[in-house]
């Protein structure tokens, strides 16, 4: 480490110039020698120089979107060019080109961060050693190794001998007990931060093997901190404990306001959002507008999450505008209202046995009204017969022969009957009333 550190003693000054800058302020709230003054300076260079790497943070925030969004055409080409390399570097190479994406940009921070990280550990490791560095004279040198943070002095390491911490004013109890909670409290917010990317700012439709990988560093990157923490001096643990923080901060903020498209996050903003309409009546803020816009100008296109924010604009009677606004009308709300009453009063769906029994019924009706005509037909002439007795058979005959003469037909038999008819036909009986013969039949 003290290698890797010397390649960056360049920087040193810089780093140790700002450091004492700030102890001057906060030495003079605290005291010079006390480790809120040095501890709090190396926060606050923490603090400067992540201000100083904000633009490099939103560029790696569009950089690991538009790698996610390639994902898919990356995988195709990996399944094309299985067996030729070179042209499935030459295509993937070719494709960034076309998208303007650069897979660096993801790792832009850390590698811009890391010159001061090794800079701020050469520093400390000279100030334990007790020898100048950068702009820090001798006094500060010895003003910085008389502080200690909770019992620890900022220069003594967890692996340090108990020779060397006693060199420093301190036990080595108190030593590894605070190195062993800083360096678990920064691997756990190394693990938070990756997990929250993945768990909820990442497009969920889409299963990549980038993915898998990112994945995978959520646990192996706090395991790799966890080993080298033990060679950290208490004032690089503070260092790395500060940035693990704020960038978890950092990145709660844009996963709360600027989430991923299709990810958890985006389900939950769009749901504030609509909240936010269906309360005030309209869509409040710019970048608000922006977002509106933007799923608009989308059309089919849109991932569910976006599909289910306009399906409740819909629903509140709102209706969103090109330009990022909402319109609200009743004729939206009442057809809202109407496609779900509708949809709620739909039958349900029966049964192959009810089926049966509804399309059973009507026949089985009217076959007892055909039996009941049948039955009442067939007694009322005999009431007749009984009632007029035999005076009226003759005017019957003759009324008959009277409608044979001019050409009047019979009477057409009833369906009851005539089904009758064909039932007693098949049993040999005809019953009922007969059909004239024709003149010219042989009686």
């Amino acid at each position: 480490m003290d290698t890797i550190a010397s390649l960056f003693s360049f920087i040193t000054w810089p780093v140790s110039w700002v450091i004492v800058q700030f102890h001057k302020v906060y030495g003079a709230i605290f005291g010079p020698d006390t480790g809120w003054a040095w501890g709090l300076s190396i926060v606050s260079l923490v603090v400067l120089i992540r201000i100083c790497l904000i633009p490099l943070f939103v560029k790696q925030i569009k950089s690991t979107r538009n790698m996610q969004a390639l994902q898919p055409k990356m995988k195709a080409i990996q399944e094309r060019y299985k067996s030729d390399k070179q042209r499935q570097s030459e295509e993937m190479m070719k494709l960034y080109k076309e998208t303007g994406t650069n897979p660096l940009s993801s790792c832009l921070p850390i590698l811009a961060q890391s010159p001061f990280f090794f800079a701020l550990y050469h520093v400390l490791s000279n100030i334990a050693s007790g020898k100048e560095i950068g702009v820090m004279n001798q006094a500060l040198v010895d003003s910085a190794r008389q502080a200690h943070i909770f019992g620890a002095p900022i220069a003594a390491k967890f692996m340090d001998s108990p020779e060397k911490v006693e060199a420093l004013n301190a036990s080595l109890t108190d030593v590894r007990i605070v190195t062993a909670i800083m360096i678990i409290m920064m691997s756990a917010s190394q693990f938070f931060t990756q997990r929250q990317l993945m768990m909820k700012n990442v497009d969920l439709s889409v299963k990549t093997p980038y993915m898998q990988q990112q994945k995978m560093l959520m646990y192996i990157f706090p395991v790799i901190f966890a080993v080298m923490g033990i060679n950290f001096p208490v004032g690089v643990l503070v260092y790395w404990l500060t940035t693990n923080v704020w960038t978890m901060g950092q990145q709660m903020y844009v996963i709360n306001q600027n989430p991923t498209p299709g990810s958890k996050a985006q389900d939950a903003y769009l749901q504030r959002l609509l909240k936010s309409i269906t309360h005030h009546g309209e869509v409040r803020g710019r970048r608000r507008k922006s977002v509106v816009k933007v799923v608009v100008a989308k059309g089919s296109d849109r991932n569910e999450n976006e599909r289910r924010f306009f399906g409740g604009l819909a629903k509140a009677g709102f209706a969103a505008q090109a330009d990022g606004t909402v319109i609200k009308g009743d004729t939206i709300a009442a057809e809202a209202e109407g496609g779900a009453a509708a949809k709620r009063q739909q039958p349900k769906r029966q049964t192959k046995a009810q089926r049966q029994a509804a399309a059973a019924q009507p026949t089985m009706a009217k076959d007892t009204d055909e039996v009941s005509e049948h039955v009442a037909e067939k007694a009322s002439p005999s009431l007749e017969k009984k009632s007029q007795g035999p005076a009226k058979t003759g005017a019957t005959d003759v009324t008959a022969a009277k409608d044979e003469a001019q050409g009047d037909k019979p009477a057409r038999p009833s369906r009851a009957n005539s089904g009758n008819s064909r039932q007693q036909g098949k049993t040999g009986q005809r019953k009922g009333q007969q059909r004239p013969k024709h003149p010219s039949s042989k009686k």
